[in-house]
Formats: C-alpha cells, structure tokens, sequence
C-alpha cells in the first residue's frame, strides 16, 4: 500500500482546526518524566536506494537448508496459484469487514471455506476461523465448559502429549475462568494416551477430555476407545487434529460411537507458508447442537426477496462478542486471508490430492526413520504408529547435533528436552511430500559423520 504523508501545511492546518498551536499541545496531559524524550540512539532515515541495497545484502544471508522441523508447522508445497491469487488487492488489502459493509464476495468465500472445514471433519458446523491452533483449543475448552449442562466441574482433562504450547496457550486463557486444567501422563511405551490411564476419574465429574490426532509425538491415539469412554461419563469430547491427516485417518465426526463434539487445531497446513512465527488460523468445528456456543463469525447462505442466492453473518453479529465477561467468546475476527488462502489450496489440491500430500508424507517420515535408525545408537522412542513426525533418541547431545547439522544445511529437528527432559537426548523429527529419497540420503549422511 502506498504510504502518503503529512506535509508541514497539512499538519499546520489540521492544529489549526482543533485548536491547538502545536502537535506538543495534544500530548501535555503525560507528564514529562513519563515521556521518552529524544530518541538519541535510532539513527537517522535513509533514502530508498540506501535501504533497499541494506534489505538486499541481508537477504543474501539468509539460508533454508533441508527442513526436517516439523513441531506444529508444516512445510508443504503450495500451488503457485494460491497467493496470486490471495495476494491480489481485493483479498490483500481488504478490511476485517462488518455484515453491512461485507462483499456478497468475500462471505461467499467463507461459506465455501466453511463448507470444506465441516466436509473434511466430518462434523455439522464449521466457523469462519480463529487466531491459530493453540487459541482455537482454548476457545473449544470454554465452548464446552458452556454446552456441557451435565457436568459442574468444569474439569477438562489434557493428555501431556498434547503440543506444549497449546497446554500453556490454554492455562493462560482458562485459568481465570473456574476451568480445572488435569494433564494426563502418556504411555512410556507408546507415547499415547492408554484407556487405563483414565479410569482414575472413571467416578468424577468431567467435563471434557482433549484428544490430539496425531499427538506431538507424531503418535496416532486409540481415538475410538478414547471418545467412548469419555461419552459414557458424559463428558464431552475435543478433537485436535492436523488437517492433512484427517485425509487419510477417520474423520473426527466418526470417532467411536458417536463422534467427536468439537473439533479445532492449526490450519497452516492447508496452503500458508512458513514464516517467522505466523501469521496462522485456527480451525473450529462441532456438532450442530452446539453451534451457539460457538465462539467467532459464521456465514450462512440465504434467498433474498428477488430469489437470488445471498450470503450473511448468521447467528452471531460481531457486536455481540464485545461484551468483556459477559461475552461468549472475545475473539471478535477471523484470519480471512489465511482463510482464502486455505480455501483456494482446498480447492486446487482437491481430496484426491490431500490424500496423496498425506500419503507421501507419511512414506517419506518412514524411509527416514529406516535410514536413521541404522545409525548406532539411534532408535525410535515409541514403539505405535505414527504419521509424518516421530521421536528418535540420539547417541550425543542433541543441542550439538542440531547446530553440527545446520552448519550443513540440515535443519534436523526439534529438541524435546526443555518440553519432554525424561525423554533425555530425543529429536521430533518431520518429513513431508517435499523431501525427495536425495534429501532423506543427505539427512543419513550428515547424522551418520557425527554420531
């Protein structure tokens, strides 16, 4: 966007207009000791030329290398044509938008996107998006703290192998809310959670239990003994999903007898790049008898007195969720341009296509452990199945593995030991459909010279 500003005359008469004599004037309530006076150590501007030769030699420094990180964030092939087209100005620039002022345009795009979200989850409702992932999951634990009317306690059991920061994304927003947070241990073995872990609370009040598919590990959960038992306490159930998974395993809408109830996660996966810390969506999904607690917009589709096909805000106006406490949820947008990226990815890639990008993935992440764990004193951590991420225990300090492999263009992986310290000398590693068998031998060799 082009950046227009103020000319001295400009700002002379807009003082002028408000009756003050100089832009001081508008800031003398602050007292002085509050203010940050000159800002002697930001240096002066510099032209065009000057910054863009500056941008250009660091560009030069910058250096990828394989990406075997995986951890939450995706590295997937993207279609050229997704962010031609989410980049034009009609997408780029576009305003969050009110239902008054929303283009039939961009809330038919939601709706399709919605439409994709519910098909691909199996479930009833989808809304138009949140934050990210770790947000999403907060905002499905209050959404079911609301709809589950059987139970008091406001306990939401967390298995541990859930994302870290999810499990802390999730304190932070729901401490403060009455909402009892009881993490459950994984399996030594498995890496999962085990059925027998949770017969502990087979006689209390639960309010929901969380199960992620795959888990942080990369372990897949016995999903349908998991929903079961949490339905036959009453409690309801919390699927957190990567959705390129969803392609190739059950939908969560068919877990166990009856399905899960809601169903969240991170959407970066589905067509956004990765970058320096976001931006991401969340995903959220449910059956249809919870759709108002659902917390964020929806779009519907409607008939209009001509008989033309019309798009709205349904259920929810925006105002609603500036409420503060009394509000059923605070998010007050959604991510609409990762949202039309998303969509567009959906739409190109198709479900033929999800499926192979899972596939692949998922035959890639098994050549590598192959590979890897011919290496002594390698090994597999967990001994389930897994889909394109898994945890290896290394035979040196990982710290020193990941630094020794990125000094070779080989970004090995994420070290457990801050998150996981009783898996000791660990690495989460992630192979998606972009590794080719080349990457995977440059992988083995490099590890192979330093261990």
């Amino acid at each position: 966007m082009p950046f227009v500003p103020h000319t001295e005359t400009d700002v002379s008469h807009m003082l002028a207009t408000i009756g003050a004599s100089s832009i001081e004037e508008l800031f003398n309530e602050i007292p002085a000791e509050l203010r940050a006076g000159n800002l002697t150590k930001i240096p002066e501007g510099l032209n065009e030329m000057e910054l863009g030769r500056i941008l250009a030699q660091r560009s030069q420094q910058n250096f990828q290398g394989l990406n075997f990180i995986g951890a939450g964030a995706y590295e997937h092939h993207i279609p050229a044509a997704v962010w031609d087209i989410v980049t034009r100005g009609e997408f780029m620039t576009a305003y969050t938008p009110y239902q008054a002022e929303a283009s039939q345009g961009t809330l038919q795009l939601i709706y399709e996107y919605q439409t994709m979200m519910a098909h691909l989850m199996g479930m009833d409702v989808s809304n138009a998006s949140l934050y990210d992932g770790a947000s999403a999951l907060a905002e499905a634990i209050l959404m079911a703290a609301r709809a589950n009317r059987h139970s008091k306690s406001h306990r939401i059991l967390v298995p541990c192998s859930l994302h870290p920061a999810y499990r802390e994304v999730v304190h932070a927003i729901v401490r403060t809310q009455q909402i009892e947070i009881v993490e459950i241990p994984y399996d030594a073995t498995g890496g999962h959670t085990a059925v027998e872990s949770l017969e502990r609370y087979a006689n209390d009040d639960i309010t929901a239990l969380v199960i992620p598919q795959p888990n942080f590990f990369g372990v897949l959960e016995d999903v349908d003994a998991l929903t079961n038992w949490a339905h036959q306490k009453a409690a309801l159930v919390i699927a957190v999903v990567n959705p390129t998974t969803v392609a190739v395993l059950k939908e969560p809408g068919q877990w166990g007898k009856s399905g899960a109830d809601i169903v969240c996660g991170e959407g970066q996966p589905l067509g956004v790049p990765l970058a320096a810390g976001g931006p991401y969506f969340g995903f959220l999904c449910c059956k249809k008898e919870f759709v108002r607690q659902m917390p964020g917009r929806i779009v519907g589709r409607t008939v209009d007195l001509d008989g033309k096909q019309g798009f709205a805000l349904t259920l929810q106006a925006r105002e609603q969720h500036i409420r503060r406490s009394k509000a059923t949820s605070n998010i007050c947008t959604n991510q609409g341009l990762l949202v039309t990226a998303a969509t567009i990815y959906m739409s190109l890639v198709g479900p033929e296509g999800l499926k192979r990008v899972a596939a692949a993935s998922h035959a890639n992440t098994q050549a590598l452990v192959k590979k890897l764990t011919s290496i002594p004193g390698v090994e597999q951590v967990f001994k389930r199945p897994y889909f394109h991420e898994t945890v290896l225990r290394m035979p040196k300090p990982v710290s020193d593995l990941l630094k020794k492999l990125a000094a070779k263009g080989v970004q090995g992986g994420y070290a457990l030991s801050t998150a996981y310290p009783e898996l000791g000398e660990s690495l989460l590693v992630c192979v998606t459909e972009t590794k080719t068998p080349a990457d995977l031998a440059i992988y083995h060799q490099e590890l192979s010279a330093l261990c």
